[in-house]
């Protein structure tokens, strides 16, 4: 792709945008950066851009009058607001940063989606790429924008590649050689209308693909018409290539691996293991290195993370968990009776499916943030639900209802933007409260 000279607007300058609008200046293109937040973080951020010749407009009041060769767009923008709108209606095209790295990306590309388990499946799928003796690295919604890995220039044999929903909207070439999709759960219904909507989304990982390709499946879901070759898994007990059953990593008939020599636990992650381990046969790397890879693996932080065990009440950080489907896998994880700290942002979820292993599992939910009377309604009845004024009342409401045995469970079911900057910035947060508890 040849950007020298074009004229394109980054719209939001989140890490995805101000990862863009680095590769595109790098690229020689003529940049102009656009949020509609005004901050002093976001002054100072792009006074370095301002500094390498890019234009930046901040503020409501700012409006884009320019015709662009071409807009990128951040992923937590929707393409139905306002200023994209009015970029699209003078013939601009859309695309995502995603969509713009992979333009310039000279290496094949594992791509990673699902509701959940997407980040260790993609940090699995990388450590054993690694193992096996391949350069590689962990990026795209995991963290670390695909833009930053393709404007460092660096060599790789192939790039490991999460991928969200919003940013498999706004793809139009990107081909990921692989195309892993782990599951899909009812989440993000503020952001899309159905869940035939989200599904629409999600979908779009095997857009592009073609017949020399190959598509992981998890054979419990529906999909669309795949050109790629599929490979399947299924921790469920449904047939398929790649299956979890009495405690089993398999293939076929083939016992690969029992998961209690690894560090993580239950079928959720089984799902993440198996597909992991379907993209190292077809990589081509030895058994023997994907063992030991998938042995050494220790869990991303805030995803039933260990913090500490006080007066034999354990407490568990599983902040990531922002939807229904993660807090029941969660709650199932153990056979502990539980107190669940749960709430957040309202993403337009329904909360009454859990009333079942609630009153299985849960002793009490504390309840936190903006769903706090929803999910009051929802699980009434079946748990005892006690809401908090704050985050710190939280825990120490969870550690005065535990009783010895139990877990303290922080397992949201929502995001965290409606009191944090982000989940990591709730699991911390949580992780020091616990970390004072005398």
């Amino acid at each position: 792709m040849n950007i020298q000279g074009k004229k394109v607007v980054v719209l939001g300058l989140g890490a995805s945008g101000e990862s863009a609008a680095n590769l595109l200046l790098k690229k020689g293109a003529v940049v102009t950066l656009r949020d509609n937040r005004v901050t002093p973080f976001l002054e100072k951020t792009t006074a370095a851009f301002r500094a390498r010749g890019a234009t930046v407009e901040l503020g409501e009041k700012s409006f884009l009058n320019s015709v662009f060769d071409l807009a990128v767009l951040s992923p937590g923008i929707a393409l139905t607001k306002p200023m994209v709108r009015r970029v699209a209606e003078k013939g601009t095209s859309v695309i995502g940063e995603l969509e713009l790295a992979s333009r310039f990306c000279e290496w094949p590309i594992v791509g990673v989606t699902g509701t959940n388990g997407k980040s260790t499946t993609t940090e699995l799928i990388a450590a054993i790429l690694t193992a096996g003796g391949f350069k590689t690295t962990a990026c795209g919604n995991i963290g670390l924008p695909m833009s930053d890995v393709v404007a460092r220039g660096e060599k790789m044999d192939v790039l490991t590649v999460e991928i969200s929903s919003f940013q498999l909207e706004t793809i139009e070439s990107f081909r990921p050689n692989i195309a892993v999709y782990l599951n899909l759960t009812p989440d993000h219904l503020d952001r899309y209308e159905s869940m035939d909507e989200y599904r629409a989304a999600k979908d779009r990982i095997f857009f592009n693909q073609q017949s020399d390709d190959v598509a992981v499946i998890n054979s419990a879901c529906l999909y669309p018409e795949i050109r790629a070759r599929r490979v399947t898994f299924n921790a469920l007990g449904g047939d398929a290539d790649y299956i979890f059953s009495k405690g089993n990593l398999q293939r076929g008939g083939e016992v690969i691996l029992a998961q209690s020599r690894t560090h993580l636990r239950g079928p959720h992650n089984a799902e993440n293991q198996l597909a992991a381990l379907a993209v190292a046969d077809i990589w081509g790397v030895s058994r023997k290195a994907a063992v030991e890879a998938l042995c050494k693996y220790r869990a991303l932080p805030h995803r039933c993370e260990f913090i500490r065990e006080l007066d034999h009440v354990k407490y568990v950080n599983d902040s990531k968990a922002t939807n229904i489907d993660a807090v029941e896998k969660a709650l199932l994880s153990f056979s502990e009776r539980v107190v669940l700290i749960a709430g957040g942002k309202d993403k337009g979820i329904d909360f009454s499916p859990l009333r079942n292993v609630l009153g299985q599992r849960a002793r009490h939910v504390v309840l936190i943030g903006e769903m706090q009377q929803k999910m009051l309604a929802a699980w009434s009845g079946s748990v005892a639900c006690h809401p908090a004024g704050d985050f710190s009342e939280a825990v120490a409401l969870s550690r005065k209802l535990a009783q010895p045995g139990d877990v303290v469970l922080l397992s949201p079911g929502c995001s965290s933007y409606d009191m944090f900057e982000n989940f990591e910035h709730r699991g911390t947060l949580f992780r020091q409260l616990v970390e004072a508890l005398q």
